[in-house]
């Protein structure tokens, strides 16, 4: 198998890429979640390598976890204890072994969106 999952956020209130966000990868099974990865975007709001690499590929479910609300507290975007986006989770299918899954996060305060990218 050679598929692999890269990521990345793009903060679309500032027109930029969002540094420092952690991210969390799990793999799902019916009500069970298990941590396969964990990383924070970097300077041009990528992970340093793909989150899931090629020798570690296996179809399936999968989970992204943003962990965006302190991003957007440092960036002055908002405030306060309760944010209407802290956590942004995206759960996926992955079913082509051969395949470059890329699923990115577009981030504002009060909205999100992702895709299939490439």
């Amino acid at each position: 198998m050679t598929g692999y999952l890269t990521t990345h956020v793009l903060d679309t209130a500032r027109g930029c890429p969002a540094e420092g966000i952690p991210i969390a990868l799990y793999r799902v099974a019916g009500n069970s979640h298990k941590k396969v990865a964990e990383t924070v975007t970097n300077a041009d709001g990528r992970t340093d390598s793909p989150i899931l690499p090629a020798e570690a590929f296996k179809p399936g479910t999968y989970e992204l976890v943003f962990f965006a609300g302190d991003y957007l507290r440092r960036t002055g975007q908002t405030e306060g204890e309760v944010l209407f986006l802290d956590q942004v989770p995206i759960r996926f299918g992955m079913s082509e072994p051969d395949a470059h899954y890329h699923v990115p996060l577009l981030l504002a305060p009060y909205g999100m969106s992702t895709y299939r990218g490439s």
